[in-house]
């Protein structure tokens, strides 16, 4: 039933042979994480959820506002007289009346049969409407497992793994996280999957995986905050002397004729 999580990636033992960092490298994300804490200070910390719960609202979050994806969890509870523990009243509504009951979220009629088939697949493969059981399986195998269903991709994946009950070493790249690394130039451009694969590698040792989610906390924190899509505030901005993007701005601004 849960076959899927006994396979070998391919990737395994060649993870084992990657040249060992440059101090440079390995200080790249503890530099920024200080930047970022001494400017915004501690984020508060995550009070985890089960990682059902914390699947469920990572897949109804996805390009919506925060407080609105807390406010869908309380009408899906509310609305289906559900909750951690049990979400099978959701799993069993019809797509329509699940639709209805996350209409404030974006693209409510993609989430709502997404959920549905979600919760239903889990169901099918292990014989109950629960995550629990991944505890026991390696974070590679989970990720693996979790991303065959509707919706699910990297960035869901790790915010289960690593924002639950699970606590495994996970990078959630959403667009504010990757925006923010991309005008670092971090990384070389990518997208999530393959960002995260490159920054992974230069995660500390040390850093477990409470250190991970107040990393990224912070990195989105800063995305919502200067580093905004469409007018980044690049002067005053903590990662300015870091920021080749940032430079280029403030150069640009300066540079650009008054009147």
């Amino acid at each position: 039933m849960t076959r899927e999580l006994f396979i070998e990636s391919a990737d395994e033992t060649a993870q084992h042979f990657r040249r060992p960092l440059t101090p440079e490298e390995a200080d790249k994300l503890p530099h920024i994480h200080r930047l970022l804490l001494g400017y915004y200070g501690a984020v508060p910390p995550r009070e985890p959820w089960d990682p059902l719960t914390q699947l469920i609202y990572s897949l109804l979050s996805a390009r919506t506002k925060t407080p609105v994806s807390h406010q869908v969890m309380r009408d899906l509870e509310r609305f289906f007289n559900a909750g951690p523990g049990n979400w099978e009243p959701v799993r069993d509504a019809p797509v329509a009346k699940i639709e209805r009951a996350i209409a404030i979220v974006t693209f409510p009629e993609q989430k709502a049969p997404q959920l549905k088939a979600t919760l239903e697949g889990i169901t099918a493969r292990y014989g109950k409407l629960t995550l629990d059981f991944l505890a026991r399986y390696r974070t590679d195998k989970i990720r693996g497992w979790l991303e065959q269903f509707p919706g699910v991709g990297p960035k869901t994946s790790a915010a289960v793994v690593n924002f639950s009950t699970l606590r495994r070493r996970a990078l959630c790249i959403d667009s504010h996280h990757l925006r923010v690394v991309q005008r670092l130039c971090v990384v070389p451009r990518a997208d999530a999957s393959t960002t995260e694969e490159r920054l992974m590698r230069l995660v500390p040792e040390t850093w477990d995986a409470a250190m991970l989610d107040e990393h990224h906390a912070l990195v989105k924190l800063h995305a919502q905050t200067l580093c905004t899509f469409d007018n980044p505030r690049c002067n005053g901005c903590p990662l300015l002397s870091i920021c080749p993007t940032g430079q280029r701005n403030v150069c640009e601004l300066h540079l650009t004729p008054k009147g």
